[in-house]
């Protein structure tokens, strides 16, 4: 699978590819999620790339999506109602917005991501 590789997170390609497929899977069915700043970052390319395959809505896109998604109710989800909504749109179809930090001892940073 072609993936764009911009971060690891200190994972194996197969636990990056299953940790990419669940933040998908989870934004296309719940349409928000909150989770770091950079795993959003890095989830935006693969998400957007799946609505574009949405779009065009042929039975080729829709096994690529099958193929990268792994998941068939987030797969009819996404052709039946993202796709068509973002019909006439050219791109950016996810927001990242960043919250503020938690109140715990790490670091991170978390935000939302979810389509506009």
């Amino acid at each position: 699978m072609a993936y764009a590789r911009t971060k690891n997170f200190n994972r194996s390609s197969n636990q990056y590819h299953a940790l990419l497929r669940s933040l998908a899977r989870s934004l296309i069915l719940e349409e928000r999620i909150s989770t770091t700043e950079a795993k959003a970052k890095v989830l935006r390319p693969f998400v957007e790339r799946l609505v574009t395959y949405a779009k065009k809505n042929t039975l080729a896109s829709r096994r690529l999506a099958k193929m990268r998604l792994g998941d068939d109710v987030a797969v009819k989800k996404l052709f039946a109602t993202i796709g068509p909504r973002y019909e006439k749109r050219d791109g950016g179809y996810t927001r990242v917005v960043k919250r503020s930090k938690r109140g715990s001892n790490d670091a991170r940073k978390l935000a939302y991501i979810a389509f506009v």
